[in-house]
């Protein structure tokens, strides 16, 4: 299984995916790339953007929105990239397509290589649920296509000990899931990517790995491949009895 998992497409005061580009052209090759805008609404906007940024990575790029079948066209990719936006709008549209399944089985298979940016790369997760999304539509189910047996945790940021913001911070949300839910949350810092080549997973950039009862900052470079054998448990959060 291939995968490249960037927590943001394009860095402050950079070009879009530059921060991530030889990682991109490693999983990409010579092949040209199917690219799933339906995260966001402008998928025309959205096109010209990739299409951009890929044409200065020597990447070939083509948009499953113009196939007669946006179906086919993914299932028939060598290499997809999932793009950024709103997960719930993602997953509900993939839900629609009937890609959850197919899809994921492409990529464990290897048939397809898999590259996703922000909700790209919270659709690869067990579930959307550490999302930092609004839930502006409903998909029938937080399942997500289930490439890893953990969660990510995109944009992460540290709170600030001088703000005076009342709500929840990251890292108070992210132990409000684990309360429910026994599943590692590895939470990226923008500029970071995870990288999947067969049994070896490694984050780039800055991470913390949250699991119940504690979290870590881990190196850049950090090998996480025992996240991929991890077990999950979800919905196991304690409730009243009627």
């Amino acid at each position: 299984m291939q995968l490249v998992l960037l927590s943001n497409s394009t860095n402050y005061g950079e070009t879009m995916f530059s921060h991530a580009a030889e990682a991109f052209v490693e999983v990409a090759g010579s092949d040209r790339v199917t690219f799933i805008p339906f995260a966001l609404a402008d998928w025309d906007g959205y096109l010209h953007q990739v299409a951009t940024a890929f044409d200065g990575l020597g990447i070939e790029v083509e948009s499953a929105h113009n196939a007669s079948s946006p179906r086919d066209a993914i299932l028939n990719a060598d290499v997809v990239l999932m793009g950024g936006g709103n997960t719930f709008r993602l997953l509900d549209t993939l839900q629609k397509l009937d890609l959850i399944v197919p899809l994921a089985r492409h990529v464990r298979e290897g048939r397809t290589r898999y590259m996703g940016a922000s909700a790209g790369t919270n659709v690869a997760c067990a579930t959307i649920r550490t999302t930092n999304d609004m839930p502006i539509v409903h998909p029938t189910t937080s399942v997500a296509l289930w490439l890893l047996p953990f969660q990510i945790n995109l944009h992460y940021v540290d709170a600030d000990p001088d703000s005076t913001f009342m709500g929840e911070t990251r890292d108070e949300r992210i132990e409000e899931f684990l309360e429910e839910n026994d599943c590692s949350v590895l939470a990226m810092y923008e500029g970071s990517w995870l990288r999947v080549d067969g049994e070896a997973a490694t984050v780039t950039g800055r991470s913390r790995l949250f699991q119940r009862g504690r979290n870590a900052a881990m190196p850049d470079g950090g090998d996480v491949s025992h996240l991929l054998h991890s077990i999950p448990s979800f919905d196991d959060g304690i409730r009243p009895q009627r």
